[in-house]
Parts: structure tokens; sequence; C-alpha cells
């Protein structure tokens, strides 16, 4: 018989062999290097699937209907990952404390802008143009939503940047230059200016600017936000679809549960 050659890869074990991990099939079946016969493919029974993720009962993406709050002007455009959160906080393997490091190496100057007591309430940080470019750190978000901020008002984002903020939660709200210039010189001369980010109707108000804009922002998006949901919450969706298709796939094919 013509054998089957089960490369590491179809397990997605990366440099670890095939033969290393023979415990992946049922007791009884005889493979060798690697390789297993196409006449034993027929006997193998079918490996139970594992509920997926069993731990989630609930999304962590909390959802976002309307944020209404006083601002943080940062007067910076070209702002990057590294500038956000130092590489020196990538050695942490939570998800939670980047607050502490978000602009930390800025904040060494007592008169940067975070440290001003009269912006210490903000929850909408304002940006120049080009905010979030460089390297592809998730960890740039979670210091921003750590710190506490909800939203971020800039004329541009940085692709990845503004993909990673959408996907934990973060709003990334694109305005015209002129009106998100604006809206920085109003929060620097007023810190209690209020802002309203609305994600059901995608607008933007600034009642004492008269500003009222629309923000552009795709559907698939806008459902991630007012409905909580993250990858996994969006894959969790289907999880009686995805079984029923693993329930029917032959046992010594990479499974959910392996």
């Amino acid at each position: 018989t013509q054998p089957l050659c089960l490369s590491s890869n179809r397990f997605g074990l990366g440099d670890e062999t095939v033969s290393q991990r023979l415990e992946c099939f049922p007791p009884g079946i005889e493979a060798a290097k690697g390789a297993v016969s196409l006449q034993q493919l027929p006997s193998l029974e079918p490996l139970p699937i594992l509920a997926i993720w069993p731990e989630r009962t609930e999304n962590i993406m909390e959802p976002v209907i309307t944020i209404t709050g006083t601002a943080l002007p940062l007067d910076r455009s070209d702002v990057d990952t590294d500038q956000i959160i130092p590489s020196d906080w990538l050695k942490r393997v939570e998800r939670t404390g980047f607050g502490q490091g978000l602009f930390s190496e800025w904040r060494e100057d007592p008169e940067f802008v975070m440290n001003l007591p009269q912006f210490g309430q903000a929850c909408i940080l304002v940006a120049g143009a080009n905010f979030g470019v460089g390297s592809s750190r998730e960890h740039a978000v979670w210091s921003i939503m750590d710190y506490g901020f909800k939203a971020v008002i800039a004329p541009r984002f940085g692709d990845i940047f503004r993909n990673n903020s959408a996907k934990n939660g973060l709003v990334p709200v694109v305005l015209p230059a002129d009106v998100s210039e604006r809206i920085l010189r109003a929060v620097e001369a007023d810190p209690t200016v209020e802002i309203t980010i609305d994600i059901a109707t995608k607008r933007v108000s600034v009642p004492s600017l008269d500003i009222d804009i629309e923000f552009p922002l795709d559907n698939s998006t806008q459902d991630r936000f007012l409905n909580g949901l993250d990858d996994i919450a969006i894959t969790l969706q289907h999880v009686d679809a995805i079984t029923a298709f693993e329930a029917t796939r032959p046992a010594w094919m990479p499974a959910t549960n392996r």
C-alpha cells in the first residue's frame, strides 16, 4: 500500500516530529516514522471533540455603545508604538498593568501633558496624525486601555494599530485633520470640554464647539463594539457548526482538542 506521510505541519507541531506524538492515535494503531498505511485509516475511531475554550462563559471585551467624557490633548504626530509602550515593557506575560508604561519615557518630563492634573480624568485621547505607526505590538492598545482611555481621536492611524484597537475594544476615531486639530486646541485651552462618541450612529459631537460629525466605521467593526465581541467570541458564535464539522473528520487529522 502507499503510505500516507503525516508531516509535523499537519499536526501544527512546528519542529516537533509526528513520531514524538503517536499518542494522538487511539491505542492499538501502529505508526512508524511519521507514516501510516492508507488501509489503516478507515479503522481509526474518531477522537472526542473537546469544548472550545470551555472557560469562556462570557465575553471578555465589554460592549461600547457611547463614550462621553473629557479628553487629553497629545499634540504630537507620527507617534509610534515604541513611544506608546517602550520595548522594556514587553517582557510582561500578563495583559494588565501596561498603563504604567504608557508613554513612560515622555512621562519622565514633569511638564508632559499626562502629568498635568487638569487632564487626570480624561477618557479620550486626542492625538496628531499617524498615531500608532511602527511595530505591530498589541501591547500599545493594552497600555492605552489599561491607563483608562476608551477612544483615540486622530486624523490617521497606523493600519495595524487601528486593527488591534478594534479587536480589543479601543475605539479609533478618524476625523478630518482640521476638525481633529480644532478639538485638540479646544481641549488644551479648556480641559472640561466634553466629547461624545456614539458607536451606534457613528458620530462624534462636541457641543461647546458646535461639532457633530460622522466618522468612518465599517459595519463589522461597529458590531464588534456594540456587542463586545473579540475574535474568540466571534468564533464561539459558530461553536455548534465547528463541533459538527470536527465530528466528521478522521481521527488522524488535526482537531481543536489537540
